[in-house]
């Protein structure tokens, strides 16, 4: 397997708070993953570790075969792993172009081609080329998302974490955002790794998954073999139902991740 992303006995504690507990994954080249879990299971703290919004406590995250140990999150985009947020936060007072525009500045991206092509490329993939002028306080929700992952892409990565996408969508809005990644994963060959609630949206995305509970790994594989998995099981309705495979969770409750 060729290991584009590798986590080894990954730790942050918050004083008596242990949020991500001896946490190790690789992640391919090319794949498609998820992180599942329960509300404080840690897969948000886990992005934050990744991207260096946190510092870790110990372990090490290797991304395509640099430790990541010191670098700042603008030097870890650089290096072509972006992310996207779950609360969708453009800079106001600029236009959908121009919000995306400042990610194309970033060296990775300045590198390939001119900031302002590419940004109405990206946008036109994403389905924002007729929102480009316009301010993007006037946006409504769904398109916010397209923008969050559009400022994402603008880096040039290889890696793109997706916290969230569905979130605050309605039914009708998440197609289009599925099949938007989809489209960035097969045309692009891009890797992604992604958390989400909305389960039967995410295991029809992903290939793989891992999940998490208190802050430890404690399942991976197939979205049909993770869906049947006793601990994964518990780990949302409880030890009593976990013993009816008829009680399948369709969506996780949400709140802190």
């Amino acid at each position: 397997m060729n290991a584009l992303l590798e986590i080894d006995g990954l730790n942050k504690r918050f004083a008596g708070l242990v949020a991500v507990n001896d946490v190790s994954f690789t992640l391919a080249s090319g794949e498609i993953a998820g992180i599942l879990g329960p509300n404080g299971a840690g897969k948000t703290t886990l992005f934050n570790l990744l991207t260096g919004f946190l510092p870790r406590d110990s372990g090490r995250v290797r991304f395509a075969g640099e430790d990541l140990a010191g670098h700042s999150p603008h030097q870890i985009v650089n290096r072509g792993l972006a992310r996207t947020f779950q609360l969708c936060r453009p800079f106001a007072g600029m236009s959908v172009l121009e919000n995306v525009m400042v990610g194309c500045l970033a060296p990775r991206a300045r590198r390939h081609e001119a900031p302002l092509a590419r940004a109405r490329a990206i946008l036109e993939a994403v389905g924002l080329a007729h929102r480009a002028p316009a301010p993007v306080e006037v946006l409504p929700y769904g398109d916010l998302r397209r923008l969050e992952i559009a400022r994402a892409l603008a880096t040039k990565p290889r890696l793109l974490l997706l916290d969230e996408p569905f979130a605050g969508l309605g039914t009708s809005e998440i197609e289009p955002i599925s099949a938007l990644i989809r489209r960035l994963h097969a045309a692009e060959g891009l890797t992604i790794l992604l958390i989400e609630h909305r389960l039967r949206e995410f295991m029809q995305l992903v290939s793989r998954v891992i999940a998490m509970d208190f802050g430890r790994v404690i399942a991976s594989g197939t979205p049909a073999e993770i869906v049947r998995h006793p601990r994964v099981i518990e780990a949302y309705l409880g030890r009593d139902e976990a013993a009816d495979p008829a009680a399948e969770p369709d969506e996780a409750p949400h709140g802190a991740a």
